[in-house]
């Protein structure tokens, strides 16, 4: 049985403040949470968040990686780098790192490949426009995706992989996928990766990433194929993030 995972995703949201009053707050009410947690907090704040979380069950993220061990790349960061500072999981292929910085379904894969290779889990993220599911093209959009980091690496490389379904639509719009919806989409992502080996489909967690907040999170995680999330605006707030970790 897969466990539910629940990972938020802070985004470009931080301070020293902050920072403490998150963690301090989300760690204050795990005492009864069954799920797997997760925070991706930005760059300068790993350390801080990694100090804050020692010796709790709630593991520390980062929100991308470079795929170069080290050189002249001013502002990158690289695997080494964030595993320092304790950090477990990487979020890699969001959507904004698509649209805003172009990053392709090739770069996305070899940002898969970097973040095994040095022991890391990627929170593997895939999704469609408004404009392709709208013109039903999430299928083939998500197969294509899935296809590029099955091709790089293999299937058994889903072992050590969360795959992260976000429809960009849904995305900070307040708007979400219908439980019916998204469970469709896991349905089918799920019987694509059975295509290639079905223990490997059936153990790979796949999480709903479309502004899931704690209204909505027990009927999405409720589903069969959804297997957590992966949150952002509700992780800023301690109090709605443990209840969607509670969801589970």
């Amino acid at each position: 049985m897969r466990q539910t995972i629940v990972a938020g995703n802070w985004k470009m949201n931080a301070s020293k403040e902050a920072v403490n009053t998150l963690v301090m707050g989300i760690l204050s009410g795990m005492a009864d949470v069954k799920s797997k947690v997760i925070v991706c907090a930005p760059f300068p704040y790993l350390s801080q968040a990694e100090a804050l979380a020692t010796h709790s069950q709630l593991h520390i993220g980062a929100q991308d990686i470079n795929v170069n061990a080290s050189g002249a790349f001013t502002g990158e960061v690289s695997a080494d780098m964030i595993k320092d500072f304790g950090v477990e999981h990487v979020i890699v292929g969001h959507s904004e790192r698509r649209s805003l910085y172009g990053e392709t379904d090739g770069v996305v894969a070899e940002k898969v490949q970097v973040a095994l290779d040095n022991g890391l889990t990627p929170l593997f993220c895939i999704g469609e426009l408004l404009e392709e599911r709208e013109s039903g093209n999430t299928e083939a959009v998500v197969s294509r995706q899935i296809n590029a980091v099955i091709d790089r690496v293999g299937i058994e490389a889903f072992k050590n992989i969360i795959v992260a379904y976000e429809p960009v639509w849904a995305i900070g719009t307040g708007v979400t996928a219908t439980p019916q919806q998204a469970q469709d989409t896991h349905a089918f992502i799920r019987s694509l990766l059975a295509s290639h080996d079905s223990d490997i489909a059936q153990s790979t967690p796949i999480l709903y990433g479309g502004s899931m907040n704690p209204a909505n999170a027990e009927e999405l995680i409720g589903c069969e194929d959804i297997d957590g999330g992966l949150i952002g605006g509700a992780s800023l707030k301690p109090d709605d993030f443990l209840r969607i970790c509670k969801a589970g």
